[in-house]
């Protein structure tokens, strides 16, 4: 288990990047309603769990991270990030990895992983193929006719876009033309493209050690939630008093053991995994 935990949201408004490409994210829908109002809801039980809500202003939650984790790091903690994304590839290193989903199992992404999907050794390096590349998720167009082989291609032969751009004579055809003609784009694409790892906030591992949960909070939310199979998740910790108060329609029953069936088979696929937040060495581990 993580000796250490947190998470961390993206806060209200725009960001840096909004500032320097007025189309970033701008593909995307609008936020539906419910999952707004789902929002103060989630942070409630999170707080309930005892678990640090990270937020900076003028900041996404990939730079909180960044920053926090890269600094874990440098302090010798193993650190673990929690998500899909893949341009927290360039925040891999040896005390910092990726962990991820992949289908019913989990995937821990380290630097040989991304030595061996990308073709190079340095991870940071990642930030330079998605400049090239391209993010469609984050509405950051990459250079015209150039895919993901194209952009770690690239990479492995000249490392960074900055290099690349200043050795653009040399590369040659349809290619080298299209980098050209990208030119400042494709620099501006780094910069968005790049995890900050200088947001204003400081570690302070001792402000994000695990902790045990509030249970009367968290009883008192599931109850107003009726998350009658959280409830019930509770008693394994402490038994819950009897009550002669309304019990919970069949049908929302039902839809809550689907819940918990789905959240057992994925419990199930992490058997023989090992304790993958145990780290190398007596330092401690993080999750974040």
């Amino acid at each position: 288990n993580p000796t250490h935990i947190g998470v961390a949201f993206d806060p209200a408004g725009p960001t840096f990047r909004h500032e320097a490409f007025e189309q970033y994210k701008a593909q995307r829908e609008e936020t539906p309603e419910a999952i707004r109002l789902s929002v103060p809801i989630i942070k409630d039980i999170i707080r309930a769990y005892r678990i640090p809500i990270l937020e900076v202003a003028g900041y996404e939650a990939d730079d909180v991270i960044g920053t926090l984790a890269t600094e874990a790091g440098r302090q010798g903690i193993t650190t673990y990030m929690m998500t899909p994304d893949k341009d927290y590839g360039q925040l891999v290193r040896p005390c910092c990895k990726l962990y991820k989903q992949k289908g019913d199992g989990i995937e821990i992404v380290d630097c040989d992983a991304i030595r061996a999907h990308h073709g190079f050794d340095d991870p940071t390096l990642v930030r330079d193929v998605l400049a090239l590349w391209g993010d469609a998720s984050d509405n950051i167009p990459g250079v015209p006719g150039i895919g993901e082989k194209g952009a770690c291609k690239l990479v492995q032969t000249w490392g960074t876009v900055e290099n690349i751009l200043s050795n653009v004579e040399r590369i040659k055809g349809r290619q080298g033309e299209s980098i050209a003609a990208w030119g400042d784009k494709l620099l501006l694409a780094k910069r968005l493209t790049t995890i900050r790892l200088d947001v204003p906030i400081e570690f302070r591992p001792e402000e994000l050690t695990m902790c045990p949960p509030n249970l009367d909070e968290l009883r008192a939310l599931f109850a107003e939630l009726d998350f009658t199979m959280f409830l019930r998740d509770l008693q394994n910790v402490a038994p819950l008093e009897e009550s002669d108060g309304p019990r919970q329609d069949p049908q929302r029953q039902l839809a809550e053991m689907a819940r918990a069936k789905s959240a057992a088979a994925k419990k199930a696929a992490l058997v023989g995994q090992g304790d993958l937040f145990a780290p190398a060495d007596p330092a401690p581990a993080a999750a974040a």
